[in-house]
């Protein structure tokens, strides 16, 4: 690869003397200070302040009231995340271990490790948690993850691919800020703060130059790890975008590649070696400790991005439409194509211009494989009755390839989206043709102007209730003990988990809304193993219908009820809260009692102890 970096003036260690206010620093200190001062331009800083203005802008709803704004397209999303940045405080706060935990889904417990808690940021964020809530951290990772991406696209293009600064900034505002990015901004704070992975292109990229192979060695390896305990997923999708980047410029400049292999052939082992007892001890709990799984499927080719999703505008663009995203998408949260006709037409029309260049070729090969990757193992063109088998279905039994979703590998166009762009706009920005620069300029903005992101809207979140916020659940539920919301927690009903996250995980409950085991063969679930009970109250919950109740109905709930250890079971208005109080009334064979804006039924490890009917004080027996 053509590289632009110019490369640092070499100054000697002279010994530092202390310096005088006001005085440039001497020896060592100017010999650090220098190389930053001479590269960071004032450019340089307006464009890391717009990407956080930008972002910002993007969350302007959700930080115009924090404590009871919900982004209205997260789903459960948003209460889950809350509650993993939540946990992750505690567990810090008490020096409990951070990759697992019986406050939820118990009593057998979450594996931390092996769901998305991002402990390479929820951690160092602890304070901010502790002092302002989780709903405080996650607005943060959400805004400053998007501005934090775009601001390592940026140094990334500026050192390797363009001269022209606001080419750079330009190709790394899309990168950032592309469509798929968009939609995961909904909720999911590991799919949008990924600015380790222009991190760890930039140290490939040394390490293939091969200058300072140990050195770039270390700090690969150290930026892997670090990656992992962000996102996992993220990493391996990125890896098979390098390896599809890597092979194609191997083909495309043989002379180079063969230059790269005695670097790579000694840097690489040191990454490794640096990386593996970083995270061999998490990575051997998150798959083989207590809540481990095996794959997630799901759903052969059902989670997978039609070729006429890259064409169209994602909802939450300029040019968008909602009701004609949603035809092309499983949910909002996974809108992983959607850079519209405009981009992909000016994309092909800077391949063709640029095709000479191995770099554009390897570009377009690694966007190309990327894309029909998201595509899944069955690939249907559109309007006709072909269906092709894609490449997918060749790696689908590979190891932890059988847990990701397909069509978010058709997020790897969006850096190469951004880099081809950033090349034109580059090659505009230098040629005196004013014509041609005033013609290309205006293209570009004209094929990204339909895909600029709007604000997320917003909805007020339900409030806590009174019952548990003013803790008067406490008079119910003894030590060991726990308490069973109704509907239990599920990936369809998440209050009560913003119900544990804004009492600091105060109580324990059953249930849940995270990765976990189910059956004999472990399969990746995300939800817990359900009991009866918690199948029953969940299908009550989503049909609003009153199952007939019978005596094995009733011994479940007894059973369940004994296995969760529960204290008492709460009942908050909300929907189809008519036909789930008529539910439980029946299992439990008799009327809840209204305490604190929800209905109470007291119950001790699952024998319907009826303290309260028997003239006893809650909690006191």
């Amino acid at each position: 690869m053509t590289t632009v970096e110019q490369q640092p003036d070499q100054t000697s260690g002279v010994t530092a003397e202390p310096a005088t206010p006001g005085q440039r620093p001497p020896g060592r200190l100017r010999s650090i200070a220098g190389p930053i001062t001479r590269a960071v331009r004032p450019f340089d800083i307006t464009v890391a302040a717009f990407f956080l203005l930008a972002a910002q802008l993007l969350y302007v709803n959700l930080w115009g009231d924090l404590a009871h704004q919900y982004l209205t397209d997260s789903g459960g999303d948003q209460n889950q995340a809350e509650w993993f940045i939540a946990i992750t405080a505690q567990n810090v706060a008490h020096l409990h271990n951070p990759f697992f935990t019986t406050v939820q889904g118990f009593p057998d417990g979450v594996n931390l490790m092996a769901n998305t808690v991002m402990l390479g940021l929820t951690v160092p964020l602890t304070p901010i948690t502790l002092a302002f809530g989780p709903h405080v951290t996650y607005a943060l990772l959400l805004t400053c993850g998007l501005a934090a991406t775009g601001i390592a696209w940026y140094w990334v293009l500026r050192r390797w691919a363009v001269r022209s600064r606001p080419a750079a900034a330009v190709g790394a505002a899309l990168a950032a800020f592309a469509p798929p990015m968009i939609s995961h901004g909904n909720a999911h704070p590991n799919f949008t703060a990924l600015f380790m992975i222009p991190l760890i292109i930039d140290r490939a990229l040394c390490l293939f130059r091969g200058d300072r192979v140990v050195r770039d060695g270390v700090l690969l390896g150290l930026f892997t790890a670090y990656q992992i305990f962000i996102g996992e997923e993220v990493l391996l999708i990125a890896a098979v975008g390098m390896l599809l980047f890597a092979a194609a410029y191997a083909l495309a400049d043989r002379g180079r590649a063969r230059d790269a292999v005695k670097p790579l052939r000694r840097g690489l082992p040191i990454a490794l070696a640096v990386s593996l007892p970083l995270v061999a001890g998490p990575l051997y709990f998150q798959f083989f400790g207590p809540g481990s799984y095996t794959d997630v499927p799901h759903g052969y080719g059902l989670v997978v991005n039609s070729p006429l999703s890259f064409l169209q505008f994602s909802g939450r663009s300029l040019a968008g439409d909602q009701a004609i995203a949603d035809r092309f998408a499983v949910n909002r949260l996974e809108q992983n194509a959607f850079y519209g006709w405009p981009l992909a037409a000016l994309a092909l029309a800077i391949a063709v211009r640029l095709w000479r260049r191995p770099l554009v070729k390897a570009l377009v090969c690694t966007a190309t494989g990327g894309a029909v990757l998201s595509m899944g193992p069955r690939i249907e063109i559109p309007g006709t009755d072909v269906v092709l088998p894609g490449p997918w279905r060749l790696i689908l039994d590979l190891p932890l390839f059988g847990s990701v979703i397909e069509s978010r590998f058709g997020m790897v166009c969006a850096p190469v989206l951004g880099v081809l762009v950033a090349l034109a706009v580059d090659r505009l920005a230098a040629t005196s043709d004013l014509r041609l620069k005033m013609w290309g300029l205006a293209a570009v903005a004209a094929a990204l102007l339909p895909i600029v992101p709007t604000p997320y809207p917003t909805n007020a979140r339900p409030p806590v209730p009174d019952f548990i916020a003013h803790g008067t659940w406490r008079q119910y539920v003894g030590e060991g003990q726990t308490l069973v919301p109704v509907p239990l927690a599920h990936s369809y009903t998440t209050e009560s988990q913003h119900w544990q996250s804004a009492t600091r995980m105060a109580f324990t409950m059953p249930g849940g809304y995270f990765m976990a085991p189910n059956g004999p063969e472990r399969i990746g679930n995300y939800n817990p193993e359900p009991r009866p009970t918690y199948r029953l109250l969940g299908t009550v919950y989503a049909s609003g219908r009153v199952p007939e109740i019978g005596p094995q109905q009733k011994a479940e709930a007894e059973e369940d009820l004994t296995y969760w250890k529960a204290g008492v079971v709460v009942l908050a208005p909300g929907f189809n809260a008519a036909p789930l109080y008529d539910t439980l009334k029946q299992l439990l064979g008799r009327d809840g009692t209204l305490v604190g804006g929800v209905w109470v039924w007291d119950v001790n490890y699952g024998t319907f102890a009826a303290r309260t009917l028997a003239g006893e004080r809650p909690g006191t027996a």
